[in-house]
């Protein structure tokens, strides 16, 4: 059983010292839990309950502490993939919700398991999600004050590998901030969040550039085809390099293999095996 997190790039926000130590502290006792929780759990189980730790938390940009569009509005994205039933689900551009993570789980269950915007809001509430505003003070301040000059980056992701070989992978986004409304991200796309029965993937920076790389389902590909996971997921982002791409992958594999790489330092992340790792 293992487990690995992430919660963006250090530049996603405030990058002070404190802001580093704090979202240390927070991934390791996140994993810390989420893994706990697996012993007992499943893989999708588990990446929806990490996940939502996550969101929970406001030192990052899911959930609770989401950065602001450019309309001033809040919208939230997140999608689960189950490797063991080949399922994707998710929800785009959703406001007023506290777990997106938890209604991509619901949808599961559906036919029809990716919805945006109103019709995803109409799902949640149908599903007994209720209002909730995720905006904090800090978020509102950046936002008033238009510090829209450097790129915002960060998701929150995680992927499990459960006592019977299944792997899952989930991410949640509240975007990169000061976006035109309506831009999609990666995150509830099979580039930015993808598992098989091989490998799970989530990934977190730039969506376009995630996008136009197609890196979730990408490192899959290779995996399933027999290359090791490292190698995969290192081919896969140095073939972002001609434009420049901005990405960070946590990942696991079927053998066992865990893995995390950056095209930008630092991403920050966390995994559980026997003993808990995170950036330092």
């Amino acid at each position: 059983m293992k487990l690995i997190i992430h919660g963006g790039f250090f530049s996603e926000s405030n990058t002070n010292h404190e802001v580093k130590v704090a979202k240390q502290q927070a991934l390791k006792a996140i994993v810390e839990t989420g893994y706990a929780y697996l012993q007992h759990h499943t893989a999708a189980e588990t990446v929806v309950y990490t996940i939502s730790l996550l969101e929970d938390s406001d030192l990052f940009n899911a959930g609770t502490g989401s950065q602001i569009q450019s309309d001033g509005r809040i919208r939230l994205s997140a999608a689960l993939m189950d490797g063991r039933t080949q399922r994707f689900s998710g929800i785009i551009n959703t406001e007023d919700i506290k777990n997106p993570i938890q209604v991509a789980e619901k949808l599961m269950l559906y036919d029809d398991r990716v919805l945006s915007g109103e019709g995803a809001l109409a799902f949640a509430r149908d599903n007994g999600f209720n209002y909730y505003n995720p905006e904090t003070p800090q978020r509102r301040q950046e936002y008033e004050k238009k510090l829209n000059d450097s790129v915002r980056l960060g998701t929150v992701g995680c992927v499990a590998l459960d006592a019977a070989g299944n792997i899952a992978a989930g991410t949640s986004t509240g975007g990169k901030g000061f976006e035109i409304p309506g831009r999609v991200s990666d995150s509830a796309t099979v580039a930015g969040n993808y598992a098989n029965a091989h490998a799970g993937i989530s990934c977190t920076g730039v969506g376009e550039d995630i996008v136009s790389g197609a890196v979730a389902a990408k490192i899959a590909v290779r995996v399933t085809d027999g290359m090791a996971l490292a190698q995969a997921v290192d081919k896969t982002l140095a073939e972002l390099k001609p434009y420049n791409g901005f990405a960070g992958v946590v990942a696991l594999s079927a053998s066992g293999e865990v893995y995390h790489a950056d095209t930008h330092p630092y991403m920050v992340w966390a995994s559980h095996e026997e003993q808990v790792s995170f950036f330092e």
